[in-house]
């Protein structure tokens, strides 16, 4: 079961979902981050993602190009030694900024740390 989590606004928003991601959840999660295509600067929080296969990576690189075409920025956190591997494995690093913590993702958005 995948449960996400959304909160901020059309400037600053966080998507935190929660549970596998994969074919038979994916949808949800396409569905939660095309919500977001138009927010300026969106963190999507991975901490509490166990596994992630390559239909959640389609949906994350979808999100990407959605907001590249609106000017949005996205940075990805995440927690987890196995899906940090499957992000820098894969090169998905390379087209958005992937950090080890909620905190360093904010930084780099230059948010508020009081989320």
């Amino acid at each position: 079961m995948l449960e996400i989590n959304v909160e901020g606004n059309s400037d600053f928003s966080m998507c935190r979902p929660s549970g596998e991601i994969d074919a038979y959840t994916v949808d949800e999660f396409r569905d939660a981050l095309s919500s977001l295509a138009t927010v300026s600067k969106l963190l999507i929080d991975l901490s509490d993602v166990p596994f992630m296969d390559s239909a959640g990576l389609g949906a994350l690189i979808g999100s990407i190009r959605k907001a590249g075409e609106n000017n949005g920025q996205i940075v990805v956190s995440c927690e987890r030694e196995s899906l940090l591997g499957l992000l820098k494995t894969t090169g998905f690093d390379q087209i958005v900024t992937v950090t080890e913590s909620v905190n360093d993702a904010l930084d780099v958005l230059g948010e508020s740390q009081d989320i």
